[in-house]
C-alpha cells in the first residue's frame, strides 16, 4: 500500500526509463541476452517476484467453514445427554472479494514493474561496462600503434647513439618516450582485464568475449518532446506510482466494504435424551464498530501521497531526461567535431618523414606527435562519453 516501498530503487533508475525507438538497437544485444540468462541475481529477483504474486493472492478468498461438536452430560444424572452438532460459514460483504481480486492483480502488476526496474539497473550497468570495454579496446588497438612507432624511435635514436651521431639527450628522450608507452600498454590492459572480470560477474561467473574497438551507430532524436510522450509511458517506474494509484483507489473502496456487516450462515442439529432431536438453519451478522475504524481514511491518504509522489517524479523525469538529452547532443557534436578535425588536420603522416629526413628534432617530433595523441584520447573520450549517455537514455529499450 505505502509508496515509498521502492523509491530509493525507481530514483536510481527513473532517467533510464527513456525510449530511443528502433534506432536504439546496439551491438552489445548479444551480450546483454548471455547477461540476462546467466545472471544469479535477477534469476533471484525473479523467483522473488513469483513468490511476490503468490503472497498478493494470498487472503483473498472467504474465510474457512467452521464445525462445532458438542457432547454434554446432564446434571444431576437422569437429566440425560446433550449433543449437537454446528456447521457455519462467515463471509464479509460481497462486494469485498471483488475489491481483493483487483488489488491482487493490481499488486501482480506492479510486482513485475518493480523486477523490470531492477532487471533494467543491472544491464544498463552491464551495457555501460561493454561501452567501457569498447572503449579500452580503441585505446588498446590506438596504443599498440604507438608502441611500435615508439620501439622503431628508440632502436633508430639507440643506433645514431652508438655511432655518435644523437646526443645523450635524444637517446634519453626516445627511451622515456618508449617506457611511458609500455606504462600505458600495461594499464590499458588493466582496465580491460577490470571491464571483463566486471562482465564475468554480471553473466554468473562465465567468461564473455567483446572484442570491439567501434561503437554502433546511435542516432539520438532530434526532437526531445516528440521522443519524450513515448519514454513517460514506458518509465517502469511511472507506471509503478499508477499502479500504485489504482491501489490504493482500490482498497479505498474495500475498507468501505468491510466497514459493513459480516454475514453468516450454517446449519445445527441438537439431540436429547430421550431421542428428541433439533435442527435448522443458523443465521448472524456482526456489527463493524472498531475494528475498520479509520481503515478508509488510512486509504485516502497513502493515495493521496502516491498522487503527489507521481507528480513530483513526473517533473524530476522530465527534467532529468532533458538536460541528459541535451549533454548527449554536446557529445554526440563534439565527437563529430574532433573526429573531422583530426581527418582533416593530423600531421601524423608528415611528422615520422619529416624526423627521418632531419627537418625536426626529436623534442619537436615527440611535442607535436604528443598533441596528435592528445587528440586521438579526446575523440574516443567524447565517443565514450556520448556512448554512455545514449545507453542511460535508451535504457527502456533492455
Amino acid at each position: 500500500m505505502k509508496t515509498t516501498n521502492l523509491a530509493s530503487l525507481f530514483a536510481s533508475v527513473l532517467i533510464a526509463g527513456a525510449m530511443l525507438g528502433a534506432n536504439a538497437q546496439s551491438g552489445y544485444d548479444s551480450v546483454l541476452k548471455t547477461i540476462e540468462a546467466n545472471n544469479t541475481t535477477l534469476m533471484a529477483l525473479r523467483e522473488q517476484k513469483e513468490a511476490q504474486k503468490i503472497t498478493n493472492r494470498t487472503g483473498i478468498f472467504p474465510y474457512d467453514p467452521e464445525i462445532e461438536f458438542h457432547y454434554l452430560w446432564g446434571s444431576p444424572g437422569d437429566v440425560g445427554k446433550r449433543t449437537d452438532i454446528a456447521i457455519s460459514q462467515s463471509f464479509d460483504f460481497p462486494t469485498a472479494y471483488g475489491y481483493r481480486r483487483k488489488i491482487a492483480n493490481l499488486q501482480n502488476a506492479n510486482a513485475e514493474l518493480a523486477y523490470r526496474a531492477e532487471r533494467m539497473s543491472l544491464l544498463l550497468s552491464a551495457k555501460q561496462a561493454c561501452v567501457e570495454l569498447v572503449y579500452y579496446n580503441a585505446l588498446a588497438q590506438e596504443n599498440a600503434t604507438r608502441l611500435k612507432n615508439a620501439e622503431i624511435t628508440a632502436e633508430s635514436q639507440q643506433k645514431s647513439f652508438e655511432q655518435g651521431q644523437a646526443n645523450i639527450l635524444d637517446h634519453n628522450r626516445a627511451q622515456m618516450s618508449l617506457a611511458a608507452a609500455k606504462a600505458e600498454a600495461a594499464n590499458i590492459e588493466a582496465e580491460r582485464a577490470a571491464l571483463l572480470s566486471e562482465l564475468r560477474r554480471l553473466n554468473g561467473g562465465k567468461d564473455i568475449a567483446l572484442t570491439d574497438a567501434e561503437y554502433p551507430d546511435n542516432e539520438l532524436p532530434a526532437s526531445f518532446d516528440d521522443w519524450y510522450s513515448q519514454a513517460e509511458a514506458k518509465s517502469p517506474a511511472l507506471q509503478y506510482l499508477s499502479g500504485q494509484i489504482q491501489i490504493g483507489q482500490q482498497q479505498i473502496k474495500l475498507n468501505r466494504a468491510l466497514n459493513l456487516p459480516k454475514l453468516s450462515v450454517g446449519y445445527m442439529s441438537e439431540r436429547v435424551s430421550g431421542g428428541e432431536r433439533f435442527h435448522g438453519v443458523t443465521m448472524g451478522m456482526s456489527i463493524p464498530l472498531w475494528e475498520n475504524r479509520n481503515r478508509v481514511k488510512e486509504a485516502r491518504a497513502y493515495t493521496r501521497a502516491a498522487q503527489s509522489e507521481l507528480e513530483d517524479n513526473k517533473v524530476q523525469f522530465y527534467n532529468q531526461l532533458r538536460a541528459a538529452h541535451a549533454k548527449a547532443a554536446a557529445m554526440q557534436q563534439t565527437a563529430q567535431q574532433l573526429r573531422e578535425s583530426l581527418k582533416a588536420h593530423s600531421n601524423e603522416p608528415l611528422l615520422k618523414r619529416a624526423l627521418d629526413a632531419g627537418a625536426i628534432s626529436l623534442l619537436e617530433y615527440l611535442l607535436e606527435i604528443e598533441y596528435h595523441y592528445s587528440t586521438v584520447d579526446k575523440v574516443l573520450e567524447a565517443e565514450r562519453n556520448y556512448q554512455n549517455a545514449l545507453a542511460e537514455l535508451s535504457a527502456v529499450e533492455l
